[in-house]
């Protein structure tokens, strides 16, 4: 447990950064990106449309209509970001966070709320939007990328892998397996690390004594720390790892330093073990703020705009809950489909045994 503070109130001097707090376009030598006033209205867009369906699903998940949320508020920019650096050919691996990601993949909402709410095991085709199922298990999902990386080095196809994990997962063995691997083989991936200061309820102190980013070194290819409430940089960042994983320079780590406003998920109480203090000083780093002061201070924007963003976000929210709300309840024998792509004479086997189970109780 933590008593600091003052955990974040300085943004780390290593830290790639394009937009400042107070909405302040500054340069970088290495890391610079040139937008057009639509295209600023369209990142804007995106991080408030995706804080909705967020506050939304958290709100139904109180109500008792989703069994578990965990929420990315204060993570926007970091998932907008690097999800629209992605190309169509690209294949993202998320946890169970990456709702901002999804977004972007154009995997409906109400697709993620029905895992939560225990009516699909994932409810989108990984195919079809290049966007993998949601990982529970921490870490794993590094391998699955790494994996599907060399596919797409043996295929030799123009396309890259992004796997994303948080700051606890860091400190799990197949995360460090599938950066020893991608190192030997030099596989097209970008590791995407949001460091929200908080692996649930171990800041983070307990999983490093030296920027995440460093890690990198060790394995054997590059790392870069971005200001992870910055949707310019971590746009910036993602597409030129993104693009090196494509032309062969093999992968990259990025660690999105940002900060999780909320809980871990909606079963944690984060005042247990962090200060409030803490919370004040990154709300002044709200990633949607800052992109709204630049579109007012640059004339970009205007109110009507905004309210216009406001009353679409209404709507989403709106909608997204007489969605989830009429989902319908699968059927006990649902529990078997899917699990395999072909049939498997062990699963008919048990779907047949719990079929008479199901039946005794109509006798």
């Amino acid at each position: 447990m933590t008593t600091d503070a003052s955990r974040g109130a300085e943004a780390p001097p290593d830290l790639v950064q394009l937009l400042t707090p107070e909405g302040e376009r500054v340069e970088h030598p290495d890391y610079d990106i040139d937008l057009t006033p639509e295209e600023v209205r369209s990142l804007y867009r995106d991080l408030v449309l995706v804080r909705r369906i967020d506050l939304e699903a958290v709100a139904l998940q109180r109500q008792g209509e989703l069994g578990i949320w965990a929420s990315l508020l204060g993570q926007e920019a970091a998932q907008i970001g690097s999800g629209r650096a992605l190309t169509d050919a690209d294949m993202a691996f998320p946890t169970y966070r990456e709702h901002g990601v999804a977004w972007c993949r154009d995997v409906d909402p109400v697709k993620l709320l029905g895992l939560f709410r225990g009516v699909n095991h994932g409810g989108w085709d990984p195919k079809e939007h290049n966007f993998h199922l949601y990982t529970i298990v921490i870490g794993s999902q590094t391998l699955h990328a790494v994996g599907y990386a060399m596919g797409i080095q043996r295929d030799d196809a123009n396309a890259a892998t992004i796997v994303y994990f948080g700051d606890g997962a860091t400190s799990q063995g197949d995360v460090n397996e599938s950066f020893i691997w991608a190192s030997v083989f030099n596989a097209p991936i970008v590791f995407f690390c949001q460091n929200n200061q908080w692996a649930i309820s171990e800041p983070l102190e307990k999983q490093t004594r030296i920027p995440l980013y460093r890690r990198a070194s060790g394995f054997g290819f590059p790392g870069i720390r971005v200001d992870g409430n910055d949707v310019f940089a971590c746009l910036a960042v993602t597409r030129k790892a993104l693009e090196a994983a494509r032309t062969g320079q093999g992968p990259t780590l990025v660690e999105a330093f940002t900060y999780r406003m909320g809980a871990h998920t909606t079963t944690d109480d984060p005042t247990r073990y962090r200060v409030a203090s803490e919370l004040e000083a990154w709300k002044l780093k709200d990633p949607i703020e800052r992109v709204k002061a630049y579109l007012f201070k640059n004339e970009h924007a205007d109110q009507e705009f905004f309210d216009s963003v406001a009353a679409e976000a209404d709507q989403l929210g709106a909608d997204l809950r007489r969605r989830c709300l009429a989902l319908p309840d699968p059927g006990p024998l649902a529990i078997f489909d899917h699990v395999y792509s072909e049939p498997h004479a062990l699963m008919e086997q048990e779907r047949a045994q719990f079929a008479a189970y199901l039946e005794g109780f109509q006798a």
